[in-house]
């Protein structure tokens, strides 16, 4: 400081000009960490780091407050460091009305967080010599999945693992139909897993419980861990809660689904994590099949099966039974999970062997998920842009609470100025009313969906969820009426083709 001192005093334009230029060499100089302490970096950091105590401190700070703000009663987390699972703990209730605690021992619904796990005992297949991948999944069966269609003899199960099979992600009430030449493009499809579900238990010979718990759940020790209902979850499961934070009945599976009906711990899944960031259980060039792009998603939408893309996600793609991220940090694996009142997130870094699995029992879980990871691991993370989850504190996710607290009418005169700037998003005010319907809010959801019809007049959807609510009231006429008026908007609605016909069926038959 001195000589800094001295320069100044001194005087002289050239002089002055040439100490600046010598301090810049010095400080470029300097190691990245030592710069940083120098000009004492006042913004949260943005690059990857190992989870620590300091971190733990900080969650167990903020996600109190991150629940309460966002009405999720429960969340279970665990951290990994070096490949190993370096902390877990439980936070907020199991279920709001008994007050029962989640602990480490709680019992969760992985929902799609089921997928992954699949996916990785399908590649120990593999590695047996039982499954090919490039093998069409129709000649393992001795009938076809689906009749009248060529097309099915062309899905393989590394095309079901990187959703390229041109199902939909669920056929509903309605026959499962091939909507693309498999292997063209990315749309996610829970459908798929199940498709190769059948396959794998006919190669085994066991039910599908039964070869996950001999393949992954014991040699992992994951001793929480089933894809149908056991005696023991009773006693520690989670219950689910709607967006406003009201328990909902608990669903018990019983048959198996490998896209969707895991349910474990967040200390059993971190296991399981655990196993992948190390290549446990795995021949090395299989791991690397399955942390490798298969294919770039559609950054517009996760299922896109009524169209191409009109470009390619540089960020997201998909491996083998994971998505893939790529960050300034490297590439992460990662996958979501969404059964509606029971959301989850994990993401890894394979070359840093850290990361996170997160479980909650309500439906805003997601909205949180995205600070809960930047507290944890710092890194950006473009994969909650994609899945277009509405955080916490968004002008959506305030206008659906001031509509659960207050009513659709006060909220709307509450939030009228950023509806009509478009702060609020067709999908999210849509969302918002099926939440409604799900409740049984039904006078509220139709409320909510006309919302929708007066500011996006020009939008099929809209128009079709307003057909739906009215139908759910018994209104024939007024469902007849509005999913007419979705069919001309958009004359590949086949939703709404389908309702219309069905109506006039039981209208007919009556």
């Amino acid at each position: 400081m001195f000589e800094v001192r001295a320069f100044i005093e001194m005087g002289g334009l050239m002089r002055r000009t040439r100490w600046i230029l010598l301090v810049f060499v010095f400080l470029a100089l300097l190691p990245e960490s030592s710069f940083e302490a120098q000009i004492n970096l006042s913004t949260p950091a943005t690059t990857l780091q190992k989870p620590d105590k300091t971190i733990i401190a900080a969650l167990q700070k903020r996600l109190p407050e991150l629940m309460n703000g966002a009405n999720v009663p429960g969340v279970s987390l665990a951290l990994i460091r070096d490949g190993k699972t370096f902390w877990s703990q439980g936070f907020g209730v199991r279920d709001a009305k008994s007050g029962q605690p989640v602990t480490e021992d709680t019992i969760f619904e992985a929902a799609s967080l089921s997928k992954p796990v699949f996916a990785y005992a399908v590649l120990k297949l593999v590695d047996q010599g039982k499954l090919d991948l490039d093998r069409p999944l129709s000649q393992y069966l001795e009938t076809p999945y689906i009749e009248g269609d060529e097309r099915l003899n062309a899905i393989t199960a590394r095309y079901v693992l990187s959703h390229r099979t041109g199902f939909p992600n669920w056929r509903g009430n309605n026959p499962l139909t091939i909507r693309f030449a498999p292997g063209e493009r990315f749309s996610y499809s829970g459908e798929g897993f199940v498709y190769l579900g059948k396959v794998v238990m006919h190669i085994t010979g066991r039910s599908l419980n039964d070869f996950m718990s001999e393949e992954v759940f014991t040699p992992l020790g994951m001793t929480s861990s089933s894809y149908i209902w056991r005696d023991d979850y009773d006693a520690r499961t989670a219950t689910g809660h709607g967006s406003s934070g009201q328990p909902e009945e608990k669903t018990k599976p019983t048959v198996e689904n490998p896209a969707t009906s895991l349910h474990t711990t967040a200390r059993d899944y971190a296991l399981f994590l655990d196993a992948v960031l190390r290549g446990t259980g795995l021949k090395s060039e299989t791991l690397k099949q399955m942390e490798t792009s298969q294919v770039a998603v559609d950054p517009e939408c996760t299922n896109c099966t009524d169209r191409a893309p009109k470009e390619l996600s540089k960020t997201i793609s998909w491996g083998l039974g994971f998505g893939i991220q790529n960050t300034k940090d490297g590439e992460s694996l990662w996958h979501w999970g969404d059964n509606g009142n029971f959301k989850c997130f994990f993401e890894v870094y394979p070359k840093q062997k850290i990361g996170l699995v997160m479980f909650t029992n309500g439906d805003n879980g997601l909205s949180i998920a995205g600070e809960v990871i930047h507290i944890a691991l710092g890194s950006e993370q473009p994969a909650f842009d994609w899945l277009k989850y509405e955080r916490y504190d968004s002008p959506s996710m305030q206008f659906a609470k001031a509509v659960q607290e207050k009513g659709p009418s006060p909220a709307i005169a509450e939030f009228r100025s950023a509806l009509m700037r478009g702060d609020i998003s067709e999908r999210s005010i849509n969302t918002l009313g099926y939440q409604l319907l799900g409740s049984k809010q039904t006078t509220q959801a139709i409320r909510i969906f006309q919302l929708n019809v007066e500011l996006f007049p020009q939008s099929s959807n809209v128009y079709d969820s307003l057909g739906e609510a009215y139908l759910d009231t018994g209104d024939k006429d007024l469902a007849i009426q509005n999913y007419k008026r979705s069919l001309d908007l958009d004359p590949k609605n086949s939703n709404a083709a389908e309702m219309l016909k069905k109506i006039t069926t039981q209208t007919s038959a009556n």
